[in-house]
């Protein structure tokens, strides 16, 4: 098969993450490397929703040196800037479709990569549907990122790992800071964790490797029950000073209803999921009428998607990799593909494979129970081995004026 020629399209949607431009140096990289049959690599603006209105950037010109990549390696957030677009179904709204694929005919694109999520991973499925319907040559790529850790197919998505060393590291922080009055008091720790509780289990690593983080650990996989948990931090503080709870914020009692507070609005997002907050705040008026000790909640909220001054090392390396294999194999004439990590046994080591983009279109992937303690308030060592490789090595912040270097698209 002739490999196709021409021009190339990167976007990157949904939720920002500390590694999301490191996998989109990645691809930068794979469109410019020897023999690449890439002419041009064009960069969306805000993801599908500036494809629509032709807001391109020239990446190939952009980023003629490895000093730039590099630095956008280390540049949290997105650089091409994000959305939160669903794409329609075909059947049903055609007329976007051919819009799409016009704009793919006026640049000649033939190549498609899309840095994002579950949902994201929904759009290049659709449009390498529709390509292969009305029979228009072009590759189209999903490459992964989540902090949630929560797409099906992959071993982990990049991005994940060093949300979960940021978590792990501030609430081994915020026990340091409980810790230092023999007043007795609780500190609630709410994490992001919709459905999944992937970054929450993270918040037992301080515990594990240094003996000091939180006490008690609550994943969204588990119903919570609200006896079970007042009667876990009475036991807690009959023993010592000071407990600190881990809660994703996506917890449910046994009925289906959120812990987090205001959810009768039903508030969602736009792609219908419930907007969460406030579970941390519950739980701090609960431990205030049922034990009446000092409490306090604390919501990390976005600090933990693009906290780039604490990188995992191994996430930044393999989201570099993961970008550029994409590049490549999209060469390799197949479409519709998602990229991912296959963790090999023994030592720590993964293989990046494709799979097809349908197995993690619109699906959960949630934490297994074989990672959660019988008590349903904590994680088990199998959880404990399988996230400590991915936080390990340290980048080396650029830093002037005394403050961390970014590259931005103004």
């Amino acid at each position: 098969m002739a490999i196709l020629k021409g021009n190339a399209v990167v976007g990157q949607s949904g939720g920002p993450t500390a590694a999301i431009n490191a996998t989109l140096a990645g691809v930068i990289r794979g469109a410019a490397s020897e023999n690449s049959p890439i002419d041009k690599l064009y960069g969306m603006r805000n993801g599908i929703e500036g494809f629509l209105k032709e807001d391109f950037f020239d990446l190939s010109s952009f980023f003629g040196s490895e000093k730039k990549l590099k630095l956008l390696e280390n540049t949290p957030s997105s650089f091409l800037g994000s959305c939160r677009v669903k794409l329609p179904e075909s059947s049903k709204d055609a007329e976007v479709y051919e819009k799409i694929f016009s704009i793919f005919e006026k640049y000649n694109v033939k190549y498609f990569y899309y840095i994002g999520g579950n949902d994201s991973m929904d759009t290049v499925m659709k449009l390498d549907g529709y390509a292969k319907k009305i029979g228009y040559e072009i590759k189209m790529i999903g490459v992964p990122k989540t902090i949630d850790n929560d797409i099906p197919i992959t071993d982990h998505t990049p991005g994940y790992a060093s949300a979960a060393k940021f978590v792990a590291t501030a609430v081994k922080e915020i026990e340091r800071d409980s810790s230092v009055y023999t007043l007795k008091s609780v500190t609630i720790v709410e994490i992001m964790g919709r459905d999944s509780g992937w970054l929450t289990a993270a918040a037992s690593l301080p515990k594990a490797l240094t003996g000091k983080g939180a006490d008690l650990v609550y994943l969204p996989e588990r119903v919570f029950d609200e006896e079970a948990f007042i009667r876990s931090v009475r036991e807690k503080l009959d023993i010592r000073s000071h407990v600190v709870v881990a809660i994703s914020e996506g917890i449910k009692y046994k009925n289906g209803r959120y812990v987090a507070e205001g959810l009768k609005n039903e508030v969602q997002d736009a792609f219908g999921h419930k907007i969460l907050a406030g579970a941390a705040r519950s739980l701090e008026r609960m431990i205030k009428k049922e034990i009446g000790c000092k409490v306090r909640a604390v919501e990390l909220n976005v600090l933990q998607r693009c906290s780039a001054h604490i990188l995992s090392l191994t996430d930044i390396k393999e989201s570099v990799r993961v970008g550029k294999k994409a590049v490549l194999y999209s060469f390799s004439g197949q479409s519709g593909k998602m990229m991912a990590f296959r963790r090999r046994e023994g030592n720590y080591r993964v293989d990046i494979v494709a799979v097809d983009v349908s197995l993690a279109a619109n699906k959960v992937k949630y934490v297994p129970d074989e990672f959660i303690n019988e008590n349903g308030d904590g994680v088990t060592e199998k959880c404990i081995e399988y996230i400590k490789p991915l936080i390990k090595g340290e980048i080396k912040v650029k830093y002037e004026d005394g403050m961390p270097v970014h590259i931005t698209l103004e």
